[in-house]
């Protein structure tokens, strides 16, 4: 029984909490990352790729609006 929640807990982290946390990563840090950053966001988005195709029609979260000065 033990083991079945373990299963249970560590499918949910993988497949839901561990996938919106990098959302809200991705979401804060994309503008302004650096080159290795950028390549670690892209390990992330491949490893969790499964959760984030379930959260993907839940959180989605539109491009920022780009600022001109003149």
């Amino acid at each position: 029984m033990i083991i079945a929640l373990l299963y249970l807990v560590l499918a949910g982290a993988y497949l839901l909490v561990m996938p919106a946390a990098v959302l809200l990563y991705l979401q804060q840090r994309w503008y302004v990352a650096t080159s290795f950053e950028r390549g670690f966001m892209y390990f992330l988005v491949f490893f969790f790729f499964p959760g984030l195709l379930l959260l993907s029609p839940i959180m989605n979260f539109r491009p920022q609006r780009r600022k001109i000065e003149v």
